[in-house]
């Protein structure tokens, strides 16, 4: 290995990619933060903002499967490079709309580009390849928690410029982070993938191969369906949820704390996901947080709302907020081996995207339509059951025992 490598080693590819997903994930969340000061500026229903994220989420979910199978072949720092600027400048022009459609366009498809460049599948590719097979549920619950500390960091940042510089300006502000991804790009680019760290994943399938198993394996469309559920609920109490607050006389300061604490508690609650996957079942422990999300979910709802049951809501719900990523990729590798873990969890990736967008989009219509949310807390609800069901038949088998032993061998 030359010199100018020598640096791009696995401990930094994971800090790399850790610090992309903080930057990435930690200004996404704070979007809700923007609904109701840019709604009673421009006198937009909620609706419009909410299918703006919902938009967006649909676009990173149907982008994702092409900008990892890209990621698989041509390097993710590439594919981050280029997810950043598009991220900035989608920031940018929510800040400084040309009307509805423009707001539509810039946050919803710009963003979301730039979301599918620089978010789970890219970073969890590059990172799952560059560990040992013990250890890969580890680093990418590592790698989540890390994201999920930055949305625990992001929110009261973002809380703070809306305060002192307005919606506008505070869009344009969270472009400068969106950059700083620029430079975190460059210790995962196609050279130190190609060289460093994917020596073994030569072995493993085409993209054509992979792709075929996928389609003929039972547990990856239960997977697929399952990971539905958790874009749609964490999409619409992370838009929905301050303006839930608002409407029972909570102040926003709570809603921001809230938030944050999901993110705070998140990052224990993804790390040890990301090490019991390790050793228990994965989707078991996937049936098992659905279904308590279920539970905390009715125990807020139906209890009286106050700051007090918000701030239990959010440390509880924490626990459990994204610790289904590690666990749901950590399954695709189980199944299908590391060297297409981008394209395929992408594709798992496009099921939550889906949900994501009705979770943001329903949860605005139900709204503007019943002047409620009620009715977008009981799927919600109902929601954790299905998912439960559907992730606790999976078996952990690998679809192609020989080629994911190849995959896994060490050099």
């Amino acid at each position: 290995m030359s010199r100018s490598t020598n640096w791009r080693t696995p401990q930094a590819i994971l800090i790399a990619g850790s610090l992309v997903l903080f930057i990435s994930l930690g200004v996404r969340h704070g979007f809700g933060l923007f609904m109701q000061p840019l709604t009673g500026d421009t006198g937009w229903g909620r609706e419009t903002f909410a299918f703006t994220i919902a938009l967006q989420n649909l676009v990173w979910g149907i982008a994702q499967p092409f900008t990892g199978a890209l990621a698989d072949r041509i390097g993710a720092g590439k594919v981050a490079f280029v997810g950043a600027l598009a991220y900035a400048a989608g920031l940018v022009l929510m800040g400084y709309p040309q009307g509805q459609t423009g707001f539509v366009l810039a946050g919803g498809v710009l963003v979301g580009l730039g979301l599918s460049g620089t978010a789970f599948s890219i970073m969890f590719g590059v990172i799952g390849r560059s560990a040992p097979p013990e250890r890969r549920s580890l680093v990418l619950g590592i790698a989540t928690a890390v994201g999920s500390f930055g949305q625990f960091v992001m929110l009261p940042v973002t809380f703070g410029l809306i305060e002192v510089v307005g919606w506008s300006r505070g869009f344009a502000l969270l472009s400068l982070a969106a950059l700083a991804i620029v430079p975190l790009s460059f210790v995962l680019l196609e050279k130190r993938d190609r060289s460093a760290v994917v020596t073994n994943a030569a072995s493993g399938p085409t993209a054509g191969e992979a792709l075929r198993l996928a389609i003929r394996n039972r547990g990856f469309w239960l997977l697929f369906l399952g990971f539905f559920v958790c874009g749609f609920q964490i999409v619409f109490i992370s838009v929905h949820l301050p303006a839930y607050l608002a409407d029972a006389g909570i102040g926003a300061g709570v809603a921001t704390t809230v938030l944050a604490l999901i993110g705070l508690t998140n990052v224990a609650g993804t790390y040890y996901a990301g090490l019991w996957g390790g050793r228990y079942r994965k989707p078991m422990m996937l049936g098992w947080i659905y279904l308590l999300r279920g539970v905390i979910i009715a125990g807020f709802v139906l209890l009286p709302v106050s700051s007090f049951s918000a701030y239990a809501f959010g440390a509880l719900l924490g626990l459990l907020w994204l610790s289904t990523v590690p666990l749901t990729n950590g399954t695709v590798v189980t199944l299908f081996g590391v060297k297409n873990l981008s394209m395929l969890g992408g594709i798992v990736f496009l099921s939550h995207q889906i949900g994501a967008f009705l979770g943001g989009w329903l949860g605005g219509v139900l709204y503007d339509r019943f002047g409620s949310y009620d009715i977008a807390w009981g799927i919600s609800i109902a929601l954790s059951l299905v998912a439960a069901l559907l992730n606790f038949p999976i078996r952990e088998t690998p679809a192609a025992p020989a080629r994911a032993a190849a995959v896994e061998a060490r050099p």
